[in-house]
């Protein structure tokens, strides 16, 4: 009884299906060139294009899968779908396909070839329902599903001539795009929507576009090909298509990058052009603090040393920052370290609170950037190291390094008392008398000495500023460098660069604008932190003024604050900009 029953009801279902294949033709128009369908989960309203119409079988959701109605793709697309009474099954003929459903067996043939029917295929009150996944590579068309709106969006455009088979009966794909418009202003970003399609159901392996530029600044009729290729190499036929821009301003060619050249990425465009353009920024206004209380000890003359020597030497109390950089200028293998010696009656701790450290390197530029990005990162630490009455012990000893590498390294500490520390390169092996038998190195120009300040604040205003601004870094005119004493030298110096200075700038509420970076004094390596996520400039290789500006930054004029760290990377040269550009809202 139940056999019977289930029978009957199938034998219903197909009728009601055939019954509604005889009267929909004249209720949907076949699309000649492109369609975009709107269909709703489980309502009977859908969109043609701009035409809304009426389903006699929504969209829905199967086992977490979605099911659309065959029948109305079909008719709306282009493709046969029908009863076949004598075999009681249905047929459905996209282009270059015959596709076989039989409920009765439960079964789908594809091309000869079968395949289970609730995988693919669901009878819902007599109407016949696909999964989206599976018809849309064989209907050429591209899907989308909008669950805040449960809507299904389906891009479709009408197949060129025809399903080219080649000899070992495997099709070549099928190149076709389009435009999200029908038209562009001059410098707005044009949508390339993707429509090619392998008819293997194999997917695409390679595009090949000609003149798919991302914006055109002049009004014209632009061609477009494309040409793709599938993973057997069969390469499709040229699919060419015009973009139409319009004399309608949107963005100049110097502005289109600002304001969309991805975050990371590098505006390069010519040296006259850049200049011209921005030779009248303004500052942006900003009120400086010099943070005190973390004493700097820079170790970095002589740069190249030629012999094994104390490099530099000073005392720390509490709170300090130990930074040095220095290439081996000899011809064996040295060794570097960090001594610290207790000339107290009492035990002195010392704590490591922050680190930068890098591998020796040949590369100037690189071992300055890596050891800066290590130092911003502020990973927490909990070392410590307690050096008894009247010892020296090694604080930190760096790998050994060869003839031309250089080292670069930061440490924030904190100390419980007064210790010496010495910054030492030698070739022998470390014993507790090294610090004290090496000799002192000479100075030979280059930055040397004992800072009180190791961090500078800069408090900005970039909520209404109207004109492209900047701050600049290191020019020791609007950002002086920090004054200082070598007391190995016993003398007044200042912090040429302000190496081992953090910078920390913040703005709030700021306006929707780009933020870049220029290289004006030269080649430049480093990262930015920009509210809290790491931005090297560049990704790889160096960077110079001739070569334009990076983006590190955009806003959208909604958010409560913009905070920018940056420390001045060593091998890199110096003056910088950070340029400040006021976007607009496009529309």
């Amino acid at each position: 009884m139940k056999r019977i029953k289930k029978e009957v009801i199938s034998l219903l279902a197909l009728i009601i299906f055939a019954a509604s294949a005889l009267a929909a033709p004249s209720a949907y128009a076949v699309s000649t060139t492109s369609s975009y369908i709107l269909l709703y989960i489980d309502k009977a309203d859908a969109f043609v294009n701009q035409d809304q119409v009426k389903l006699d079988a929504p969209a829905t959701i199967i086992n977490g899968s979605t099911f659309v109605p065959a029948k109305f793709l079909g008719d709306t697309l282009g493709f046969t779908v029908e009863w076949n009474d004598a075999s009681r099954t249905i047929q459905m003929l996209p282009a270059g396909y015959n596709i076989v459903l039989d409920s009765d067996h439960k079964s789908v043939t594809l091309n000869g070839l079968d395949m289970p029917f609730d995988s693919v295929a669901a009878i819902v009150n007599g109407k016949l329902l696909v999964k989206l996944t599976w018809l849309a590579d064989y209907m050429g068309a591209k899907y989308t599903y909008n669950s805040e709106l449960r809507r299904v969006e389906i891009v479709h455009f009408k197949a060129p001539e025809g399903i080219y088979i080649d000899q070992d009966s495997n099709s070549r794909p099928v190149a076709k795009f389009t435009t999200a418009k029908p038209t562009y202003r001059l410098g707005e970003p044009v949508k390339y929507i993707d429509l090619s399609y392998d008819p293997d159901a194999e997917g695409i392996a390679s595009y090949e576009w000609t003149g798919n530029k991302e914006a055109f600044f002049k009004p014209g009729l632009y061609p477009v090909t494309l040409t793709v290729k599938d993973a057997h190499g069969h390469v499709s036929k040229l699919f060419k298509s015009y973009v139409t821009v319009t004399d309608e301003p949107f963005l100049n060619e110097v502005e289109y990058p600002i304001y969309n050249k991805p975050v990371g990425g590098f505006i390069k465009t010519d040296w006259g052009t850049i200049w011209s353009y921005f030779n009248k920024m303004l500052p942006l206004p900003k009120e400086t603090t010099e943070v005190q209380g973390r004493t700097l000890l820079v170790s970095d003359s002589p740069e190249e040393f030629t012999s094994s020597g104390i490099l530099y030497r000073d005392n720390i109390n509490g709170k300090a920052r130990l930074y040095a950089d220095h290439v081996n200028g000899t011809k064996q293998k040295m060794t570097m370290a960090i001594f610290a010696t207790n000339n107290t009656d009492k035990p002195i701790t010392i704590k490591t609170t922050n680190k930068g450290e890098v591998y020796p390197s040949v590369y100037a530029n690189l071992i300055g950037s890596e050891a800066s990005v290590d130092f911003l990162m502020n990973n927490v630490y909990d070392q410590q190291l307690t050096v008894p009455p009247h010892q020296t012990y090694v604080y930190a000893k760096l790998p050994d390094f060869y003839p031309g590498q250089g080292v670069n390294l930061f440490y924030d500490v904190e100390t419980d008392g007064e210790l010496q520390i010495s910054f030492g390169v030698t070739d022998k092996p470390l014993t507790p008398t090294t610090a004290q038998d090496l000799p002192l190195l000479d100075f030979n120009g280059h930055v040397r000495g004992t800072f009180p300040v190791s961090e500078i604040q800069w408090k900005v205003d970039a909520s209404s500023f109207t004109k492209t601004s900047v701050l600049t870094i290191g020019d020791n005119k609007t950002d002086p460098f920090v004054k200082g004493y070598d007391v190995m030298r016993k003398q007044a110096v200042e912090n040429g660069g302000n190496y081992g200075v953090v910078y920390k700038i913040h703005a709030d509420k700021p306006r929707k604008m780009a933020v870049m970076m220029m290289a004006r004094g030269g080649v430049f390596k480093g990262p930015f932190k920009i509210n809290g996520e790491i931005i090297p400039v560049p990704y790889s290789g160096v960077v110079t003024a001739f070569d334009g500006m990076a983006v590190l930054a955009r806003t959208t004029g909604t958010e409560d604050a913009l905070d920018i760290e940056f420390t001045p990377p060593a091998g890199s040269a110096f003056p910088i900009d950070l340029i400040f550009y006021p976007l607009e809202d496009k529309k």
